[in-house]
């Protein structure tokens, strides 16, 4: 990034935390018999808010390549949303202890002893954060920061995390990489991200976050042999893991599968900000039986490849024969997948990010099997209206599968290239936003 792009992102950052500071209750309290002093710590309280609810009418476009769902046609907000405003980049996994886990970064999180710590993910000196959230309640639940992470992106600038998996007390932390700057200029505007590196591997840690193994592939060898260098499309550039629920019980053959988004050269409709962070023309399909040994090693995982002539997925482990899960070109972007076991579906949140740095839109899909025909529930237009890395933890789904939590992080770019971004629904904001909500038949 250049100088002029780091002092943007610097000053839009010491912005946020002015504005949202964060606050503990910290107390010195005597033992009444020995007087001796101990400190309680009562820790951050989530951000919470009420609206009268309402159903998102959606407005889908002309050219959506997903027929209408017959099972599920709307999402209703139902008017309550919490949230902390700090750091982004939540995807909880759900552990065999009953806490989920989560990557943060681009901003700062609570630590138990009361101080906070900031993730910084831009150069050579690159950090990633890993948080634990625990509670069973959204409106109530406990989120620490249990430290970061430091690694180069070089010879891109960016390196933040995506596929994130917490399995039989091992965690599995992905991290991808981005260009050419933060604030890129092209023509007379400005840009965020617009190309999407290469996922770069996983660090492992074996003990819950408390220490952990490096990567063993770095961003100029990355996991997959992918380059988004000068803009190169990858199609594996920031994988989320399925959400097969707690230690992935619902997993249909104990693999873990991961969705991602991006891009192939052959585009007919090709754009500065193609393979963005949160734009693209795709989604791809992967899958690993998750171990220590095998996380790392390009030769254990299976690539979706298709479909044969009785419409049975084609798995592959030759990487030339990926084929797109989804296409929808210059509409698809940043994906998440949870398995729904009450209603036995699974549901897909995908965000078109627009220009990457405007207004976003975010559709909901839902189908019987990851490898089965996609339908539209619902197609959410100017969600946030800048909402990103939207995705449904497991963990808050209610008995009967129609009542969840939405998560996501917003309006990191109020008023760039004179757009003008509004808060909808009531309680969008950057850092952590979760929305209860409703899917209707």
């Amino acid at each position: 990034m250049n100088k002029k792009g780091y002092i943007f992102m610097l000053k839009s950052l010491l912005l946020f935390l002015i504005a949202f500071p964060l606050f503990a209750q910290v107390e010195v309290v005597r033992d009444k018999k020995t007087k001796q002093p101990s400190v309680r710590i009562e820790p951050l309280k989530p951000a919470t808010e009420q609206f009268e609810p309402f159903v998102w009418k959606s407005e889908t476009p002309a050219d959506c390549p997903f027929t209408q769902s017959k099972a599920y046609s709307q999402v209703k907000f139902l008017g309550i949303k919490s949230g902390f405003h700090f750091a982004d980049t939540w995807y909880p996994t759900w552990g065999d202890d009953d806490l989920q886990y989560s990557p943060y970064t681009d901003g700062v999180c609570w630590r138990l002893d009361g101080s906070s710590e900031r993730s910084w993910s831009y150069g050579e000196t690159a950090t990633t954060g890993h948080a634990v959230i625990e509670g069973d309640d959204p409106l109530n639940p406990v989120i620490y920061s249990l430290g970061l992470q430091v690694a180069s992106s070089k010879p891109y600038e960016g390196r933040y995390p995506c596929g994130s998996l917490m399995y039989n007390g091992v965690w599995y932390y992905g991290t991808y990489c981005l260009g050419p700057a933060g604030v890129a200029k092209y023509g007379d505007m400005v840009y965020n991200w617009p190309w999407l590196g290469p996922f770069v591997g996983f660090r492992v840690s074996t003990d819950k976050g408390r220490s952990w193994q490096n990567c063993p592939h770095t961003p100029e060898k990355a996991l997959f042999g992918e380059s988004g260098w000068n803009g190169y499309p990858v199609k594996i550039g920031s994988p989320h893991f399925v959400d097969f629920g707690k230690n992935m019980e619902h997993s249909p053959d104990g693999k873990a599968y991961m969705v991602a988004h991006g891009a192939d050269i052959n585009d007919p409709k090709p754009r500065f900000w193609n393979a963005s962070w949160i734009t693209g023309d795709h989604v791809y399909l992967l899958r690993v039986t998750p171990s220590v040994e095998n996380i790392n090693d390009a030769s254990k995982w299976e690539f979706y490849a298709g479909k044969d002539a009785a419409g049975n997925a084609l798995w592959t482990n030759d990487f030339s024969k990926i084929k797109p899960l989804l296409e929808w070109n210059n509409n698809m972007g940043c994906v998440n997948v949870t398995y729904n076991a009450a209603i036995k579906k699974y549901l897909m949140c995908v965000t078109d990010g627009g220009n990457t740095c405007a207004k976003m839109n975010t559709y909901i899909l839902e189908s019987d099997s990851l490898t089965g025909e996609w339908k539209l529930v619902t197609y959410l237009k100017d969600f946030g209206e800048q909402a990103y890395f939207v995705n449904i933890p497991s963990k808050y789904i209610s008995r009967d599968g129609e009542t969840m939590w939405l998560w996501y992080s917003g309006n990191y770019a109020r008023n760039w290239n004179g757009a003008e971004i509004k808060v909808n629904p009531p309680g969008s904001h950057y850092g952590l936003v979760m929305q209860k909500v409703q899917i209707l038949k």
